[in-house]
């Protein structure tokens, strides 16, 4: 009785010391292995019907979870180091690949008193010198270098005069730089009613949450006369 009891016991020891573990791949295969080890990139295990095999490794992305042969669940989420963003990233808010941007711009104008005359002439037509203006700007931002400087296309269709009852159309496309405290440059080609000429703007982007403010002044002279413009508003990533 003595030797029979000291045998079972011995086979409970000897079964608990190969009790295996299970691991979950994310397709939902299930697998009897005894885990070896964990590192940043892969899991290695051997197989729990063969553990005088090979190590064998899998990658971490591939394990859903791993439950221990005493219980214990781990799933590979809850163990992935938080990935920590380059430095440009941390500088502008902006990761490193291009962005397509967009939101409303609003602001207003102030026309010389040449550029007015040549309305007045050409589409009969009284315009004030002060006159507000809507739009819409599109931004891609096709490079950001590791000190956080951005290369920029932006076009920005504009409305003014609305308030003086006036439908004054206006396009930009701008091509700037920004710096990684936000401070940006842009020149271009400009489009409006008093005909065609370039727009030179400079201004600064404050970025919160995900959502960036961008503030700007521009001068877009041509022969018929100057305008002056002081536009604001908001936009965040487009896809």
């Amino acid at each position: 009785m003595k030797n029979l009891l000291l045998t079972f016991i011995a086979c409970l020891l000897y079964f608990a010391g190969q009790a295996q573990d299970v691991l979950i791949k994310r397709n939902g295969d299930e697998l009897e292995v005894k885990v070896l080890e964990i590192n940043l990139e892969e899991v290695k295990y051997k197989r729990f019907d063969n553990l005088e095999g090979p190590v064998i490794s899998i990658a971490k992305s591939d394990v859903f979870m791993i439950k221990y042969e005493n219980g214990t669940k781990v799933t590979m989420n809850e163990m992935r180091p938080a990935v920590q963003q380059p430095v440009y990233a941390q500088r502008t808010g902006y990761p490193r690949e291009n962005l397509k941007l967009g939101g409303p711009r609003l602001g207003f104008t102030v026309l010389s008193q040449k550029y007015i005359d040549h309305i007045s002439s050409d589409y009969d037509t009284n315009v004030n010198a002060f006159m507000t203006q809507f739009g819409w700007q599109f931004e891609t931002r096709v490079f950001t270098l590791e000190n956080g400087t951005s290369g920029l296309f932006e076009f920005v269709p504009l409305i003014g005069g609305l308030e003086q009852g006036k439908f004054l159309p206006s396009l930009s496309a701008l091509v700037g730089i920004r710096g990684a405290k936000g401070l940006e440059f842009g020149l271009g080609p400009n489009v409006s009613l008093g005909g065609a000429g370039i727009v030179l703007a400079v201004g600064t982007n404050f970025q919160s949450q995900g959502v960036n403010f961008p503030v700007n002044f521009a001068v877009a002279p041509s022969k018929d006369g100057a305008r002056f413009s002081l536009l604001f508003g908001f936009n965040s990533r487009k896809y």
